[in-house]
């Protein structure tokens, strides 16, 4: 598949999608984006030919990176500004935070695995990603000396919302992410209101690594 049949088959899933996510079509700013972000650069040599499949693709230590229909939406859903301030929890490969660059002003990212951290530094700061800030860490635990974020965007499947991640959302912001057990995930949109109140809004069902961090724990404590 090329990277225009990618955006085509993309469209075409949001189209299918648009009842549950309130999106009819791609973010003229996201499409752009997935246009310009050389997917090829953030898979494994061997995965080059599949680079522009709509699907996942193992990146290693039980990792993947993300479909990009999933990465679309996802992006679309945090309704960012080139003025915008976004914490990504995941970093995996670095393509996400790529796109996210793209977007907006500033993007924190956290991943846990430090050897995939140190890749996808290499990877952002050798295609010129110099907006892109990446920690080795514990993801539940937010960004908190950056906050407050005008978009937060986790890329693993949590139990439940991590409550550090929303003390670190800002008012009017947007936090996108999937919540549930395997085989019963929802991609989730947790708005933050202009007087601090939090609302959650379920969309379509995903399938997702889980969360490794502290929010892994949330619901046995």
């Amino acid at each position: 598949m090329t990277r225009k049949e990618l955006l085509d088959d993309i469209a075409a899933e949001y189209g299918l999608t648009a009842q549950w996510t309130g999106r009819a079509a791609p973010a003229p700013r996201v499409l752009a984006a997935l246009a310009k972000v050389p997917r090829e650069q953030f898979v494994p040599d061997a995965d080059v030919p599949y680079a522009y499949e709509n699907t996942a693709l193992p990146i290693g230590y039980g990792q993947t990176i993300s479909q990009p229909y999933i990465v679309a939406i996802m992006t679309d859903l945090l309704d960012l500004s080139a003025a915008s301030t976004v914490l990504e929890i995941g970093t995996g490969s670095g393509y996400q935070a790529a796109i996210l660059a793209e977007l907006a002003a500033r993007v924190f990212t956290i991943e846990v695995v430090p050897e995939l951290a140190a890749r996808a530094r290499m990877t952002l700061q050798r295609l010129g990603y110099s907006n892109v800030e990446i920690r080795a860490g514990d993801g539940g635990l937010g960004w908190p000396e950056a906050a407050p974020f005008d978009g937060i965007i986790v890329t693993a499947a949590a139990p439940a919302i991590p409550p550090a991640l929303v003390a670190q959302l800002k008012r009017g912001g947007q936090m996108v992410i999937p919540v549930g057990e395997p085989g019963d995930q929802t991609l989730t949109v947790v708005t933050k209101t202009q007087d601090g109140a939090v609302r959650r809004r379920g969309t379509i069902p995903v399938a997702f690594v889980p969360f490794t961090g502290r929010a892994k724990l949330l619901r046995q404590s």
